[in-house]
């Protein structure tokens, strides 16, 4: 039908602002988040856009599951607003003849999201875990960056190098700062390279240079010349990572059935039938009154989506502790929203009996 067509074009044009300005907020959000971490030396710089590319990943599920609450929303909202809603049902046709074009419009989105939800995210969030303790396990040549002051992993040198060239591990324009027995030393050199014992520990030598050594708030100082001199590099012990609910497979989950498990499974189911539910939602919450204020719709559909959020996260958090059995939190918080979804359509079919009903009370 015609407002089938004119609804579901218009839902695909609204969801694609929506979702290209909540993306642009996420990222940016996200984008600070990393920086301040590889600003205060929690994370290395050329990690950024590795972690924010899976954090992206990880997001997507909640992010379009938004997207398609807030597209119906609005496009529903400006029709009440403009009197097109009006025009249709006036010419006979109910409020429930939009579930059809609602849910045309998001099965193909709450797919995505049931992809995303139990394959892809928690693949992403492991990915992003692994990549970062790797590059926390790096040794202190690997830290450093040219051209920039570079802390060592044991917060007791301080590297700068202006260049590195060549696989050999060569370096040139050295400066190294550390203390040792209480005492500050600096020593400055035009080249080093690295170098490799038969017992698998790694030395940074470094060729004809000096070093200034003495003791902070004394002007005892001695001058030291070397043709070279080799500093140990620290390196961590590897360790193996550490697997949590949230970045085990699908299959892991359910051959595993522990609580806590169990919890993520239903958060990953979750997210798919929330998409569903709120989407078709979103229909009897877009009723606006021309005469009365604009808002108060768009304030009850934002708590219906905090509510409907904190209530899967809350059977979430009571599954892994064991208070919420598996199969009764897994569909307990959608029932009772399609429950209200009921409610509402009822109320904007029957707004005369729904009135009578609340006057006789």
């Amino acid at each position: 039908m015609i407002f089938q067509r004119a609804a579901i074009r218009e839902f695909t044009h609204t969801a694609a602002g929506v979702f290209v300005a909540l993306f642009a907020i996420l990222m940016t959000t996200q984008l600070i988040r990393l920086l301040g971490d590889a600003a205060g030396g929690k994370l290395a710089s050329e990690a950024v856009i590795a972690l924010l590319g899976f954090r992206a990943i990880s997001y997507l599920p909640v992010l379009l599951s938004l997207t398609l609450f807030v597209a119906v929303l609005m496009t529903l909202s400006r029709w009440y607003r403009d009197s097109e809603m009006v025009v249709w049902l006036a010419s006979g046709i109910p409020l429930t003849a939009w579930i059809k074009p609602v849910l045309k419009f998001v099965a193909p989105p709450v797919v995505v999201i049931a992809v995303l939800s139990l394959l892809l995210a928690p693949w992403a969030t492991q990915k992003s875990e692994a990549y970062r303790q790797s590059m926390d396990q790096r040794d202190d040549v690997a830290r450093v960056s040219p051209g920039a002051f570079n802390e060592s992993g044991a917060a007791d040198r301080v590297f700068f190098v202006e260049s590195i060239a060549g696989e050999e591990g060569k370096v040139k324009n050295v400066f190294i700062s550390s203390i040792q027995q209480g005492r500050l030393g600096v020593m400055a050199t035009a080249q080093g390279h690295t170098e490799t014992m038969p017992n698998g520990d790694r030395f940074l030598v470094l060729d004809r240079g000096r070093r200034y050594e003495g003791t902070a708030g004394t002007a005892e100082y001695r001058v030291m010349e070397f043709d070279r001199y080799a500093l140990r590099i620290e390196t961590k012990e590897a360790r193996g990572f550490e697997e949590s609910p949230r970045t085990k497979p699908l299959w892991d989950l359910l051959r595993d059935p522990q609580p806590a498990n169990l919890a993520e499974l239903l958060w990953r189911l979750g997210l798919p039938l929330a998409a569903l539910n709120l989407a078709v939602l979103a229909i009897p919450l877009s009723f606006v009154n021309p005469r009365a204020g604009r808002t108060n719709n768009l304030i009850f559909a934002l708590l219906t989506y905090m509510i409907y959020s904190n209530l899967l996260s809350v059977s979430q958090a009571w599954v892994a502790q064991g208070k919420l059995r598996f199969e009764i939190g897994v569909w307990a918080v959608h029932v009772g929203m399609f429950l209200l979804l009921i409610v509402l359509f009822y109320r904007r079919q029957n707004p005369l009996a729904w009135g009578k009903a609340r006057w006789r009370r």
